[in-house]
């Protein structure tokens, strides 16, 4: 299936790529797709799709790696029970929900917050991609956690070793490839989220010089206009998301690269 989907995205992206030329297409800073005379440059979304994501991981990663810890290592039953449940309930609410409660909450608060005359805009986006990523992050962070033989933490104590430093120097060293593994699953989900974000980002082709500003993600350009697009409009929607697919790859592989390097004795 993955080779499939592959193919297609190669074989559809490439023709608008080699009719609009790859250095225009890639750092052009205006997106034109129904003028008279056209642009079709996606730098804005490339940049917006980085710092959307970078912005929810700073967020997200601290905040659930913490929540995993504290459910695996100091957590009585009893709250552990009740946390729990509700974060698999997040990851059981469908995106448009979360758009939806941004839109109508969020969205209004950072507006008054902030003074601004529109809330939508890159800051709003970043905090819900931040919440949506929170579920897979603690769940196979705490999965790692528990998996961590009671061994070394016993023999850390021993030494003398707090709970706190046992956990922190020892617990999550041993469990790193799994804490890497949830928190490429939650990059996967902010990059490759569109409804949530296109609901509360504004959807505006800009540059993100701005947290406040109106943007559009990789995601949401392909799927505000593929509804009604032709010939080389919709070439160029197929190669946006053939962009996204090698994005998504190389973060991946970049990960996997400096995790097995970390692992060489």
């Amino acid at each position: 299936a993955v080779a499939l989907i592959t193919v297609y995205m190669v074989v559809s992206g490439l023709p608008a790529i080699r009719e609009i030329g790859l250095l225009d297409f890639l750092f052009g800073t205006e997106w034109k797709s129904t003028a008279a005379e056209p642009k079709f440059g996606i730098l804005p979304f490339i940049l917006t799709s980085i710092w959307g994501t970078l912005g929810a991981i700073v967020i997200g990663v601290p905040v659930g790696l913490l929540t995993a810890v504290f459910l695996s290592k100091v957590a009585s039953r009893r709250v552990a029970s009740v946390v729990r449940p509700a974060v698999e309930l997040l990851a059981g609410i469908p995106s448009v929900v979360y758009g939806l409660i941004g839109m109508m909450v969020l969205v209004p608060a950072v507006m008054e917050l902030f003074h601004l005359k529109n809330g939508t805009c890159l800051f709003a986006a970043i905090l819900v991609l931040a919440i949506m990523i929170l579920p897979s992050i603690i769940s196979v962070s705490e999965t790692a956690l528990n998996a961590v033989p009671p061994e070394y933490e016993e023999a850390s104590l021993a030494l003398g070793a707090t709970k706190i430093e046992t956990i922190f120097k020892v617990s999550i060293p041993a469990a790193k490839s799994g804490i890497v593994a949830g928190i490429v699953l939650g990059i996967g989900r902010a990059i490759g989220e569109a409804m949530a974000v296109m609901m509360v980002a504004g959807n505006s082709p800009n540059m993100p010089d701005s947290l406040f500003r109106s943007v559009t993600f990789l995601t949401t350009a392909i799927a505000k206009e593929m509804s009604y697009a032709s010939g080389l409009q919709k070439q160029a929607l197929f190669s946006i998301a053939l962009v996204l697919f090698c994005f998504i790859m190389l973060i991946n592989s970049l990960l996997n690269f400096f995790l097995k390097k970390g692992e060489k004795p």
